[in-house]
């Protein structure tokens, strides 16, 4: 008998020529992440021969001009540096196509370009659409795909889309863009994209699961006392970012999207197979099984949102959040906030899951952290200082991606002292090399056709349901919650230390 297991993952290591369509080629994404990702992947060897890549934008460029500034960045930010040599052998491959998004023969146009590349392949038409646009022109792209026949697959190949975040702004914005997504590409073609789920140690959480038999056993309430996400930034509103970060704010621009993703592969259950809908299956269960905050009440018991105000960030003087550039000196929009969330299965049911996410914090990392129940501390009563803490886990997904557990252990000497050590693995250091960046890994699973680390349909409307509870009774309730404050440079503010005083909790130190 086959293994599925087997043939699932050997299914994903043979990606196919394709010629990938990046739209939006000219901002930022395109330059610091997908271009340095797929060089890196052609480094490594991954990268199927021909490949083509087409920048699809509206400024006026030549195929020289997009590869110079491409080139020119790349030997800037590429993690693994700059080779001239790979460089020239991809170079060649890049080309550019200027056209408005909503220019129908500009996409006749692309069309024309691709069978072109087709032919010079030998026939094979696997194409790749990325959407790297601003968020406004989502629809416009997919629309235009559609009309000029482009979400098509010729016999015998595929057509795939990828969508950037953010996922529509709400529940009814996303169904629309997914309506629109699932009227021009089926949802098996259809990959939307969390960067988060790209990072070594997020893929690496249902290995640390389901393959060691020292933590599922425990993974339940039955030895879990709590469940810590934490995402910290040290950043403010730097190049511009008020704009977009003012009509978002932190509940929709993380905890929707990247943090609710990796509580989901922390909490769910164990997967039929490793494909990709038994893996989604499994995540969507526990979106669906979080409690909801549906009243102003249980939002104000439950959630914390905050804006920092002037202080020191690294040393250096910063604003306060309402007074960076292109914010308003009004704001309602936090750049704080903190999370209780239960999980209501029988597996989790009673251990909270709390989750904060800021800017101006004093670091930035993102990490999990789960606190196990302390054993009956009967045997040490009597000593001074009792047990100090309990085990905890810590899964770090950036930076220093890894894994550690804090047990507790006698101090060598002549006394009876306790003291909390740490085990610590490093995959730079275990492993001898960097992990690959997250978009090389989810470039890459799009081309072989592996949608297991992008969302499904079901997940974006899920979550997007979960958030706006939160949102109306900030925004739309007859008195808005209060908006707390806190100092650049410190950890948030007391009402989210608060929050776990409740359950006789504390946030882990960083």
């Amino acid at each position: 008998m086959s293994n599925p297991f087997r043939e699932d993952l050997v299914s994903r290591t043979r990606p196919e020529a394709c010629t990938v369509v990046i739209f939006g080629a000219t901002g930022d994404l395109t330059h610091r992440k997908l271009v340095p990702a797929l060089y890196n992947l052609a480094l490594d060897g991954e990268l199927p021969p021909g490949v083509k890549i087409i920048g699809f934008a509206r400024r006026e460029k030549t195929d020289a001009e997009f590869r110079a500034g491409l080139e020119e960045l790349n030997r800037k930010v590429s993690r693994t540096g700059h080779d001239d040599a790979v460089w020239s052998s991809i170079a060649p491959n890049i080309h550019y196509h200027q056209s408005e998004f909503t220019d129908a023969d500009g996409y006749a146009r692309l069309a024309a370009t691709l069978d072109a590349i087709d032919r010079d392949r030998g026939g094979k038409g696997n194409r790749l659409f990325y959407i790297a646009s601003a968020p406004e022109f989502f629809d416009d792209i997919l629309t235009q795909l559609k009309d000029a026949g482009l979400n098509e697959a010729k016999e015998g190949c595929w057509a795939r889309v990828i969508v950037e975040k953010p996922f529509g702004t709400d529940l009814a914005t996303a169904q629309r863009l997914n309506r629109v997504v699932n009227q021009t590409f089926k949802e098996k073609d259809t990959y939307r994209i969390d960067h988060y789920l790209g990072k070594e140690t997020a893929q690496n959480l249902m290995v640390l699961r389901f393959a060691n038999a020292i933590f599922e056993p425990l993974w339940n309430s039955r030895y879990i006392e709590q469940v810590q996400i934490t995402c910290s930034e040290n950043l403010g509103m730097e190049g511009g970012r008020g704009g977009y970060y003012d009509k978002s704010g932190a509940l929709r621009d993380m905890v929707q999207n990247h943090l609710l993703q990796l509580l989901s592969l922390v909490a769910m259950e164990p997967p039929t197979d490793l494909s990709a809908d038994g893996v989604r299956d499994e995540k969507v269960k526990v979106i669906r099984s979080m409690r909801k905050w549906d009243t102003p009440e249980k939002v104000a018991q439950n959630v914390v949102r905050a804006q920092y105000t002037k202080g020191s960030v690294s040393g250096k003087s910063v604003p306060g959040y309402r007074e960076e550039d292109r914010v308003d000196p009004e704001s309602m929009t936090e750049s704080y906030v903190a999370l209780r969330i239960m999980i209501d299965t029988w597996r989790w049911s009673g251990v909270p899951f709390y989750i904060r996410v800021g800017k101006q914090l004093p670091k930035k990392a993102t990490e999990i952290s789960v606190h196990f129940k302390s054993p009956p501390g009967v045997l040490f009563n009597a000593l001074p200082t009792g047990v100090p803490g309990g085990n905890v886990l810590a899964i770090r997904i950036q930076p220093d991606e890894g894994i550690s557990l804090r047990m507790v252990s006698k101090i060598p000497g002549t006394s009876l002292r306790l003291e909390p050590v740490k085990m610590d693995f490093q995959y730079s250091t275990s492993f001898g090399k960097p992990s690959p960046e997250a978009y090389e890994r989810l470039l890459l699973d799009a081309i072989a056709g592996d949608a297991t680390l992008f969302a499904r349909r079901d997940e974006v409307e899920e979550a997007w349901k979960f958030i706006d509870c939160i949102e109306q009774a900030w925004h739309q309730a007859a008195s808005p919650l209060p908006m707390a404050e806190y100092v650049a440079g410190t950890w948030g503010p007391k009402e989210a230390d608060d929050l776990l005083h409740e359950d006789g909790n504390t946030w882990r130190r960083l």
